[in-house]
């Protein structure tokens, strides 16, 4: 533990916490606005899943640099860059006159983002003594539950009242005061014992993340020549590869091998790139089907996203009880099978609904996708030990912008496909497109029970369940 004054303690985790802030309202204030930014860009609603997958590959992409980072740069240094990058990404956003420019500026966000968070996180592990840790980053995590709330709504409105390019503008003052802070108030926490960095693993894990999201996106749309897709696919799985052999042979890769010998953090870790196709698409459908399949306008689409953010709340203190009693292989078994089932469910909404019914079917969708997140990532983290704790975390994080990522293109493609790939639809056939792909991405999120199931009968159920980072 690093000694610091007293005020620098107290305003440490406020500090973290804006930059949280930053990043969970913009992950859930843009998802709102993406029809008027279509609109805006002269293309289809449909079409506009690349914004949202440019930042999340990128999130994966550079998280397992940010301790590196933060260890040779120091702490101040690398999180005022990261704000600084995030709030001229938002700017570069809001200029930006085309789809592929707005795709490039949320490459700039996403590199600030990916550092935000952890990079704050660890700047509390080495500022405060073990018993006050769990104050602090649970203090840290509050702004992960206020920016899902009032994000989506904000995102409606503002594209109503005004334009959707002060979708990223409003990011700029809180930039401007998380830098004031920054400087003011993070400690410039820097490793005089450098480790060496796996480069050659980040490059080649990083490339086959990219190649093969990028090759997977392009099938499905019809985005690339059929050729092209496929020669991404093979050199992104042949750099994956290359990580695999290399991972091996080297004495401290990007990512430690023996992690997959842990039984729970395998079964965890793969349960979490499956299950989250279905959660990871279900923020970037459910606004544009809410506007573009029942035409609602934006500030009534955000307020119907508040139930799924309260739902998520409730379930907080449901899962310990939940676990104990029935065990983890059942509790994820079953969970996920349900959340299949809840999304597969949106396919009965319709212009007919009543608007308690949907509202009903958000708050219990938060319930249970919120119940999978704590339960998933608890079974994976809790058999880490010191040695595997921090790669372990690391990868787990990866894993899931990857899936999530994933998620948005699988939907987005079968979106594209159910609905003519978006050229002059008729009403009918986008809300069709819409409930047909809700079955499929339901569906989908059911194959990882297949996973869950190979946990053995009270495997796991020693760990505590605790409030994880979802996003």
């Amino acid at each position: 533990m690093i000694e610091l004054d007293d005020r620098t303690r107290r305003m440490l985790p406020w500090l973290v916490a804006i930059g949280f802030f930053m990043q969970t309202l913009d992950s859930t204030i843009l998802n709102t606005a993406l029809p008027a930014m279509a609109r805006g860009l002269n293309e289809s609603p449909l079409r506009m899943q690349s914004v949202i997958i440019a930042y999340m590959l990128t999130v994966a992409l550079l998280i397992p640099a940010s301790g590196w980072l933060a260890d040779r740069l120091g702490t101040r240094r690398v999180f005022m860059g990261a704000i600084v990058l995030f709030s001229v990404g938002s700017l570069l956003c809001a200029a930006s006159q085309s789809l592929g420019q707005l795709v490039a500026a949320r490459v700039v966000q996403g590199m600030g983002g990916a550092l935000l968070l952890p990079v704050g996180r660890l700047a509390i592990l080495k500022a405060f003594p073990k018993e006050q840790l769990l104050r602090a980053l649970s203090f840290v995590t509050i702004p992960g539950l206020v920016g899902p709330l009032v994000g989506p709504t904000l995102g409606g409105w503002l594209v109503e009242v005004a334009s959707w390019h002060w979708v990223f503008l409003i990011n700029l003052p809180v930039g401007i005061v998380g830098c004031f802070a920054t400087a003011r108030y993070m400690p410039a926490l820097q490793e005089q014992e450098r480790q060496r960095f796996d480069w050659r693993g980040f490059v080649l894990f990083g490339a086959g993340m990219v190649l093969v999201s990028l090759s997977l996106q392009g099938l499905g749309e019809h985005a690339l020549p059929l050729a092209t897709s496929m020669v991404l696919l093979f050199a992104g799985l042949a750099a994956m590869a290359g990580y695999w052999l290399h991972a091996v042979r080297v004495p401290t890769p990007l990512f430690a091998m023996q992690l997959f010998k842990i039984r729970t953090y395998a079964v965890g870790a793969l349960g979490n790139l499956f299950a989250r196709l279905g959660s990871g698409a279900m923020p970037f459908m459910t606004p544009l089907f809410l506007q573009v399949g029942l035409g609602f306008a934006p500030t009534k689409a955000g307020l119907f996203m508040v139930p799924t953010v309260l739902g998520a709340m409730l379930s907080k203190a449901m899962v310990e009880p939940l676990v104990r009693h029935v065990g983890y292989r059942r509790v994820l078994v079953g969970n996920t099978l349900l959340l299949g089932v809840m999304i597969s469910s949106f396919e009965l909404i319709g212009h007919q609904t009543p608007a308690w019914l949907l509202i009903a079917q958000l708050s219990v969708f938060g319930v249970i996708n919120s119940l999978q997140f704590t339960a998933m990532n608890t079974l994976t983290l809790g058999d880490l030990g010191p040695d595997t704790a921090s790669s372990g975390n690391s990868l787990l994080s990866v894993i899931m912008q990857l899936s999530m990522s994933l998620g948005v293109a699988a939907a987005a493609a079968l979106l594209a496909g159910f609905s003519d790939h978006g050229i002059a639809p008729n009403p009918d056939k986008v809300l069709g497109a819409f409930q047909a792909t809700y079955i499929c991405v339901g569906v989908l999120s059911m194959l990882a029970a297949l996973i869950f199931l190979q946990l053995a009968p009270g495997e796991g159920d020693h760990h505590q369940p605790v409030t994880v980072d979802e996003s």
